[in-house]
Protein backbone atom coordinates (compact mmCIF):
# COMPACT_ATOMS: atom_id res chain seq x y z
CA UNK A 1 0.00 0.00 0.00
CA UNK A 2 0.93 3.73 -0.32
CA UNK A 3 2.57 5.09 2.80
CA UNK A 4 0.03 7.18 5.04
CA UNK A 5 0.36 11.15 5.05
CA UNK A 6 -0.49 12.53 8.05
CA UNK A 7 -1.90 15.76 8.97
CA UNK A 8 -2.27 17.74 11.55
CA UNK A 9 -4.70 21.15 12.55
CA UNK A 10 -4.21 24.66 13.24
CA UNK A 11 -6.85 25.50 15.59
CA UNK A 12 -7.13 29.41 14.14
CA UNK A 13 -10.48 29.87 16.48
CA UNK A 14 -8.62 28.94 19.73
CA UNK A 15 -7.90 25.62 22.11
CA UNK A 16 -8.61 24.29 25.39
CA UNK A 17 -8.46 21.22 27.26
CA UNK A 18 -11.83 20.53 26.82
CA UNK A 19 -13.90 20.44 23.22
CA UNK A 20 -14.19 24.12 21.61
CA UNK A 21 -17.41 24.81 20.25
CA UNK A 22 -16.56 25.89 16.72
CA UNK A 23 -17.20 25.24 12.70
CA UNK A 24 -20.11 26.05 10.28
CA UNK A 25 -23.60 26.41 11.81
CA UNK A 26 -22.45 27.07 15.32
CA UNK A 27 -24.00 30.10 16.41
CA UNK A 28 -20.43 32.18 18.08
CA UNK A 29 -21.98 32.40 21.63
CA UNK A 30 -21.72 28.83 21.98
CA UNK A 31 -17.67 28.46 22.13
CA UNK A 32 -17.57 31.43 24.71
CA UNK A 33 -20.63 30.05 26.56
CA UNK A 34 -18.59 26.85 27.38
CA UNK A 35 -18.10 26.35 30.99
CA UNK A 36 -14.32 25.15 29.88
CA UNK A 37 -13.59 28.17 28.47
CA UNK A 38 -13.29 29.75 32.01
CA UNK A 39 -12.71 25.96 34.12
CA UNK A 40 -10.02 24.56 32.05
CA UNK A 41 -8.49 27.95 30.44
CA UNK A 42 -9.58 29.09 27.03
CA UNK A 43 -6.29 29.28 24.43
CA UNK A 44 -6.37 32.28 22.24
CA UNK A 45 -5.15 31.78 18.84
CA UNK A 46 -2.63 34.15 19.07
CA UNK A 47 0.36 33.78 16.77
CA UNK A 48 2.80 32.61 19.77
CA UNK A 49 0.03 29.80 20.68
CA UNK A 50 -0.01 28.86 16.81
CA UNK A 51 3.50 28.98 16.65
CA UNK A 52 3.49 26.33 19.40
CA UNK A 53 1.23 23.93 17.52
CA UNK A 54 2.63 24.39 14.23
CA UNK A 55 6.33 23.41 15.41
CA UNK A 56 4.86 20.82 17.14
CA UNK A 57 3.67 19.18 14.36
CA UNK A 58 6.74 19.42 12.31
CA UNK A 59 8.58 18.06 14.88
CA UNK A 60 6.61 15.17 15.64
CA UNK A 61 7.04 14.27 11.81
CA UNK A 62 3.28 15.27 10.13
CA UNK A 63 3.59 16.42 6.54
CA UNK A 64 1.10 19.35 6.80
CA UNK A 65 -1.06 21.64 9.18
CA UNK A 66 -5.39 22.27 8.09
CA UNK A 67 -6.10 25.63 8.39
CA UNK A 68 -9.64 26.45 8.56
CA UNK A 69 -11.57 29.40 7.00
CA UNK A 70 -14.70 30.79 7.97
CA UNK A 71 -15.35 34.02 10.47
CA UNK A 72 -15.35 31.78 13.48
CA UNK A 73 -11.34 31.69 12.69
CA UNK A 74 -9.03 34.32 11.46
CA UNK A 75 -7.85 34.15 7.96
CA UNK A 76 -5.93 31.02 6.91
CA UNK A 77 -3.70 32.61 4.21
CA UNK A 78 -2.12 35.63 7.28
CA UNK A 79 -2.18 33.55 9.93
CA UNK A 80 -0.14 30.54 7.88
CA UNK A 81 1.87 33.03 5.95
CA UNK A 82 3.42 34.66 9.19
CA UNK A 83 4.00 30.90 10.32
CA UNK A 84 6.59 29.95 7.42
CA UNK A 85 9.53 31.75 9.65
CA UNK A 86 8.86 29.56 12.21
CA UNK A 87 8.83 26.23 10.59
CA UNK A 88 11.44 24.76 8.24
CA UNK A 89 9.31 21.72 6.17
CA UNK A 90 5.58 21.66 7.56
CA UNK A 91 3.33 22.34 4.91
CA UNK A 92 0.25 24.52 4.99
CA UNK A 93 -3.10 23.67 3.88
CA UNK A 94 -4.95 26.63 3.27
CA UNK A 95 -9.05 26.53 3.20
CA UNK A 96 -10.48 29.66 1.65
CA UNK A 97 -13.82 30.28 -0.37
CA UNK A 98 -13.60 30.74 -4.21
CA UNK A 99 -16.67 32.81 -4.02
CA UNK A 100 -15.33 35.74 -2.47
CA UNK A 101 -11.82 35.91 -4.18
CA UNK A 102 -10.86 36.54 -7.64
CA UNK A 103 -9.59 33.33 -9.34
CA UNK A 104 -6.68 35.18 -10.87
CA UNK A 105 -5.70 36.86 -7.83
CA UNK A 106 -5.94 33.20 -5.90
CA UNK A 107 -4.15 32.03 -8.24
CA UNK A 108 -1.32 35.15 -7.99
CA UNK A 109 -1.27 34.30 -4.30
CA UNK A 110 -0.12 30.42 -3.96
CA UNK A 111 2.66 31.50 -6.49
CA UNK A 112 3.58 34.10 -4.25
CA UNK A 113 2.82 31.23 -1.21
CA UNK A 114 5.08 28.99 -3.24
CA UNK A 115 8.24 31.26 -3.83
CA UNK A 116 8.19 32.44 -0.25
CA UNK A 117 7.59 28.96 1.45
CA UNK A 118 9.71 26.95 -0.70
CA UNK A 119 6.24 24.65 -2.12
CA UNK A 120 4.93 24.38 0.87
CA UNK A 121 1.26 25.15 0.44
CA UNK A 122 -1.49 23.08 -0.46
CA UNK A 123 -5.12 24.42 -0.82
CA UNK A 124 -8.52 23.46 0.53
CA UNK A 125 -11.55 24.85 -1.63
CA UNK A 126 -14.33 25.27 0.51
CA UNK A 127 -17.59 25.95 -1.41
CA UNK A 128 -20.52 24.61 0.67
CA UNK A 129 -21.54 26.59 4.17
CA UNK A 130 -24.39 28.23 5.80
CA UNK A 131 -26.07 30.56 4.31
CA UNK A 132 -25.88 32.73 7.38
CA UNK A 133 -22.01 31.94 6.64
CA UNK A 134 -22.06 32.89 3.31
CA UNK A 135 -24.14 35.97 3.81
CA UNK A 136 -21.77 37.41 6.07
CA UNK A 137 -19.46 37.39 3.17
CA UNK A 138 -21.89 38.87 0.89
CA UNK A 139 -22.35 35.75 -1.23
CA UNK A 140 -26.20 35.05 -0.78
CA UNK A 141 -25.87 32.42 -4.08
CA UNK A 142 -27.36 29.05 -4.03
CA UNK A 143 -25.77 25.42 -3.30
CA UNK A 144 -25.98 24.93 -7.29
CA UNK A 145 -24.68 27.97 -8.55
CA UNK A 146 -22.18 27.80 -5.39
CA UNK A 147 -20.61 24.51 -7.55
CA UNK A 148 -21.20 25.93 -10.94
CA UNK A 149 -18.88 28.87 -10.18
CA UNK A 150 -15.98 26.79 -8.21
CA UNK A 151 -15.90 24.38 -11.29
CA UNK A 152 -15.40 27.92 -13.38
CA UNK A 153 -12.90 29.30 -10.40
CA UNK A 154 -10.87 26.22 -10.80
CA UNK A 155 -10.74 25.82 -14.04
CA UNK A 156 -8.83 30.11 -14.24
CA UNK A 157 -6.99 29.30 -11.74
CA UNK A 158 -5.34 25.88 -13.39
CA UNK A 159 -5.11 27.58 -16.39
CA UNK A 160 -3.58 30.59 -15.25
CA UNK A 161 -0.85 28.31 -13.85
CA UNK A 162 -0.34 26.22 -16.76
CA UNK A 163 -1.81 27.66 -20.15
CA UNK A 164 -0.49 31.88 -19.55
CA UNK A 165 -1.42 33.82 -21.18
CA UNK A 166 -5.06 32.02 -20.67
CA UNK A 167 -8.40 33.35 -21.61
CA UNK A 168 -11.48 32.31 -20.47
CA UNK A 169 -15.32 33.47 -21.01
CA UNK A 170 -17.90 31.34 -18.42
CA UNK A 171 -21.16 32.17 -16.90
CA UNK A 172 -19.36 33.76 -13.38
CA UNK A 173 -15.77 34.51 -14.52
CA UNK A 174 -14.28 36.57 -17.85
CA UNK A 175 -10.35 36.74 -18.02
CA UNK A 176 -8.63 37.81 -20.92
CA UNK A 177 -4.17 36.78 -20.75
CA UNK A 178 -4.49 35.94 -17.08
CA UNK A 179 -0.99 34.68 -15.93
CA UNK A 180 1.22 34.95 -12.84
CA UNK A 181 4.64 36.55 -13.12
CA UNK A 182 7.06 34.20 -12.42
CA UNK A 183 4.95 31.03 -12.97
CA UNK A 184 4.14 28.83 -9.86
CA UNK A 185 6.54 25.73 -9.09
CA UNK A 186 5.42 23.25 -7.73
CA UNK A 187 1.77 23.13 -8.31
CA UNK A 188 -0.10 23.47 -5.04
CA UNK A 189 -2.54 19.71 -4.15
CA UNK A 190 -6.32 21.07 -4.14
CA UNK A 191 -8.21 19.06 -1.53
CA UNK A 192 -11.96 19.26 -2.11
CA UNK A 193 -14.64 18.05 0.10
CA UNK A 194 -18.55 17.75 -0.37
CA UNK A 195 -21.06 14.89 -0.20
CA UNK A 196 -23.81 16.83 -2.18
CA UNK A 197 -24.66 15.89 -5.99
CA UNK A 198 -23.27 19.35 -7.40
CA UNK A 199 -20.08 18.72 -5.47
CA UNK A 200 -18.99 15.16 -7.17
CA UNK A 201 -18.55 16.08 -10.63
CA UNK A 202 -16.36 19.41 -9.43
CA UNK A 203 -14.34 17.51 -7.06
CA UNK A 204 -13.70 14.87 -10.33
CA UNK A 205 -12.61 17.53 -12.75
CA UNK A 206 -10.39 19.41 -10.38
CA UNK A 207 -9.33 18.24 -7.36
CA UNK A 208 -5.84 15.80 -6.22
CA UNK A 209 -7.16 14.90 -2.91
CA UNK A 210 -11.17 14.26 -2.46
CA UNK A 211 -11.64 15.07 1.62
CA UNK A 212 -14.82 13.00 4.06
CA UNK A 213 -15.58 13.69 7.37
CA UNK A 214 -14.71 10.37 9.48
CA UNK A 215 -17.83 8.36 8.91
CA UNK A 216 -18.09 4.59 9.73
CA UNK A 217 -15.91 2.03 7.01
CA UNK A 218 -18.84 1.69 5.46
CA UNK A 219 -20.07 4.69 4.84
CA UNK A 220 -16.92 5.95 3.83
CA UNK A 221 -16.51 3.03 0.98
CA UNK A 222 -19.51 3.84 -0.49
CA UNK A 223 -18.55 7.41 -1.00
CA UNK A 224 -15.37 6.53 -2.45
CA UNK A 225 -16.38 4.60 -4.93
CA UNK A 226 -19.24 7.02 -6.01
CA UNK A 227 -16.12 9.73 -6.59
CA UNK A 228 -14.13 6.58 -8.12
CA UNK A 229 -16.84 6.81 -11.06
CA UNK A 230 -17.20 10.19 -11.28
CA UNK A 231 -13.12 10.54 -11.34
CA UNK A 232 -12.61 7.84 -13.99
CA UNK A 233 -15.56 9.24 -16.48
CA UNK A 234 -13.27 12.30 -16.41
CA UNK A 235 -9.83 10.50 -17.18
CA UNK A 236 -8.75 10.96 -13.84
CA UNK A 237 -7.52 9.38 -10.44
CA UNK A 238 -8.03 11.40 -7.31
CA UNK A 239 -6.49 10.19 -3.62
CA UNK A 240 -8.97 10.63 -0.95
CA UNK A 241 -8.29 11.78 2.59
CA UNK A 242 -9.94 11.30 5.94
CA UNK A 243 -10.87 15.20 8.06
CA UNK A 244 -11.33 13.30 11.97
CA UNK A 245 -10.34 14.12 15.11
CA UNK A 246 -8.07 11.66 17.75
CA UNK A 247 -7.93 10.46 20.83
CA UNK A 248 -5.41 8.09 21.58
CA UNK A 249 -3.94 6.64 25.34
CA UNK A 250 -1.74 4.12 26.56
CA UNK A 251 -4.79 1.92 27.62
CA UNK A 252 -8.04 1.80 26.09
CA UNK A 253 -9.86 2.84 28.99
CA UNK A 254 -7.79 5.29 29.51
CA UNK A 255 -9.20 7.12 26.12
CA UNK A 256 -12.44 6.52 27.41
CA UNK A 257 -12.03 7.63 30.94
CA UNK A 258 -11.13 11.64 28.75
CA UNK A 259 -14.32 11.31 26.37
CA UNK A 260 -16.41 11.24 29.40
CA UNK A 261 -14.46 14.00 30.79
CA UNK A 262 -14.90 15.78 28.19
CA UNK A 263 -18.49 14.89 27.78
CA UNK A 264 -19.20 15.71 30.98
CA UNK A 265 -18.08 18.92 31.05
CA UNK A 266 -20.51 19.98 27.96
CA UNK A 267 -23.47 22.03 29.38
CA UNK A 268 -26.48 20.63 28.41
CA UNK A 269 -28.32 23.77 27.03
CA UNK A 270 -25.11 24.49 25.20
CA UNK A 271 -25.25 21.18 23.66
CA UNK A 272 -29.01 21.85 22.77
CA UNK A 273 -28.30 25.17 21.12
CA UNK A 274 -25.54 23.89 19.07
CA UNK A 275 -27.75 20.86 17.68
CA UNK A 276 -30.54 23.11 17.11
CA UNK A 277 -28.01 25.16 14.57
CA UNK A 278 -26.56 22.31 13.26
CA UNK A 279 -29.82 20.21 12.67
CA UNK A 280 -30.88 23.37 10.43
CA UNK A 281 -27.92 23.18 8.14
CA UNK A 282 -28.31 22.32 4.53
CA UNK A 283 -24.53 21.07 4.07
CA UNK A 284 -25.33 17.70 3.15
CA UNK A 285 -22.19 16.54 5.32
CA UNK A 286 -23.04 18.55 8.22
CA UNK A 287 -26.10 16.29 7.45
CA UNK A 288 -24.75 13.01 7.31
CA UNK A 289 -22.61 14.29 10.62
CA UNK A 290 -25.44 14.86 12.91
CA UNK A 291 -27.60 11.74 11.33
CA UNK A 292 -25.05 9.82 13.22
CA UNK A 293 -26.35 10.74 16.22
CA UNK A 294 -29.91 10.18 15.17
CA UNK A 295 -31.04 13.60 16.72
CA UNK A 296 -29.68 12.89 20.02
CA UNK A 297 -28.77 15.77 21.92
CA UNK A 298 -28.45 14.12 26.23
CA UNK A 299 -26.18 11.15 26.73
CA UNK A 300 -24.57 9.96 30.16
CA UNK A 301 -21.74 7.57 28.97
CA UNK A 302 -19.16 8.54 26.24
CA UNK A 303 -19.66 4.87 24.79
CA UNK A 304 -23.75 6.02 23.84
CA UNK A 305 -22.08 8.52 21.65
CA UNK A 306 -19.46 5.26 19.73
CA UNK A 307 -21.24 5.01 16.38
CA UNK A 308 -18.75 2.48 15.32
CA UNK A 309 -15.64 0.79 17.02
CA UNK A 310 -13.67 3.35 18.66
CA UNK A 311 -15.53 6.14 16.45
CA UNK A 312 -17.31 8.61 18.65
CA UNK A 313 -19.42 11.46 17.68
CA UNK A 314 -18.96 13.52 21.09
CA UNK A 315 -17.12 16.79 19.35
CA UNK A 316 -19.90 16.79 16.90
CA UNK A 317 -22.48 17.56 20.01
CA UNK A 318 -21.05 21.27 20.04
CA UNK A 319 -18.59 21.45 16.76
CA UNK A 320 -19.59 21.93 13.34
CA UNK A 321 -17.86 19.98 10.43
CA UNK A 322 -15.43 17.20 11.45
CA UNK A 323 -17.64 16.24 14.47
CA UNK A 324 -16.07 12.30 14.86
CA UNK A 325 -12.82 10.92 16.91
CA UNK A 326 -10.90 7.89 17.19
CA UNK A 327 -11.28 7.06 20.67
CA UNK A 328 -8.42 4.22 22.05
CA UNK A 329 -5.51 2.84 23.01
CA UNK A 330 -2.77 3.58 20.32
CA UNK A 331 -3.02 0.31 18.96
CA UNK A 332 -6.95 0.37 18.81
CA UNK A 333 -6.65 4.02 17.15
CA UNK A 334 -4.15 2.40 14.40
CA UNK A 335 -6.24 -0.50 13.89
CA UNK A 336 -8.92 1.87 12.61
CA UNK A 337 -6.13 3.94 10.54
CA UNK A 338 -5.22 0.73 9.03
CA UNK A 339 -8.94 -0.34 8.44
CA UNK A 340 -9.56 3.30 6.30
CA UNK A 341 -6.45 2.74 4.58
CA UNK A 342 -7.58 -0.67 3.16
CA UNK A 343 -10.73 1.31 2.09
CA UNK A 344 -8.80 4.05 -0.26
CA UNK A 345 -7.63 6.81 2.53
CA UNK A 346 -4.85 7.92 2.01
CA UNK A 347 -4.14 10.93 4.03
CA UNK A 348 -5.51 11.80 7.24
CA UNK A 349 -6.04 14.95 8.86
CA UNK A 350 -5.94 14.90 12.42
CA UNK A 351 -6.66 16.84 15.37
CA UNK A 352 -7.39 16.56 19.01
CA UNK A 353 -7.81 19.33 22.28
CA UNK A 354 -5.68 20.88 23.33
CA UNK A 355 -3.40 20.68 20.06
CA UNK A 356 -0.14 20.39 21.33
CA UNK A 357 -1.16 17.69 23.84
CA UNK A 358 -2.63 15.94 21.88
CA UNK A 359 -0.50 15.66 18.85
CA UNK A 360 2.14 14.21 21.41
CA UNK A 361 -0.20 11.24 22.63
CA UNK A 362 -0.57 10.50 18.43
CA UNK A 363 2.68 11.24 17.80
CA UNK A 364 4.46 9.23 20.51
CA UNK A 365 1.94 6.46 20.70
CA UNK A 366 0.19 5.72 17.60
CA UNK A 367 2.72 7.02 14.89
CA UNK A 368 5.60 4.10 15.84
CA UNK A 369 2.50 1.65 15.68
CA UNK A 370 1.95 2.46 12.32
CA UNK A 371 5.48 3.01 10.93
CA UNK A 372 6.22 -0.46 12.71
CA UNK A 373 3.25 -1.93 10.51
CA UNK A 374 5.24 -0.36 7.33
CA UNK A 375 2.64 2.49 7.22
CA UNK A 376 4.89 5.24 7.72
CA UNK A 377 7.75 5.98 5.87
CA UNK A 378 11.31 7.19 8.26
CA UNK A 379 12.62 6.47 11.78
CA UNK A 380 10.40 5.90 14.52
CA UNK A 381 8.62 8.79 15.74
CA UNK A 382 10.86 8.88 19.28
CA UNK A 383 13.95 8.37 17.65
CA UNK A 384 13.34 11.82 15.85
CA UNK A 385 11.57 13.82 18.77
CA UNK A 386 15.13 12.81 20.77
CA UNK A 387 17.19 13.61 17.93
CA UNK A 388 15.90 17.11 17.46
CA UNK A 389 15.39 17.75 21.51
Amino acid sequence: MVPLKLHWFLPTSGDSRGLVGAGQGVPHEVRSGLRETGTDGFREPDIDYLADVARTAEKLGFEGVLTPTGTFCEDAWLATAALLRETTRLKFLVAFRPGVINPVLAAQMAAAYQRISNGRLMLNIVTDGEPKEQARFGDTAPKAERYARTEEFLAVVRGTWSQAPFDFRGEHFQVEGAMVSGGIDPLPDIYFGGSSGPAGPVAAKHADVYLTWGEPPELVREKIAWMRELAEAEGRTLRFGLRIHTLSRDGSEDAWRHAQWLLDRLDPDTIAASQAALQASESTGQQRMSSLRAGRTSYTSAHELEVSPNLWTGVGLVRGGAGTALVGSHEEVADRIEEYHRLGIDEFILSGYPHVEEAYWFGEGVMPVLRGRGLLAGTATRERVAALA
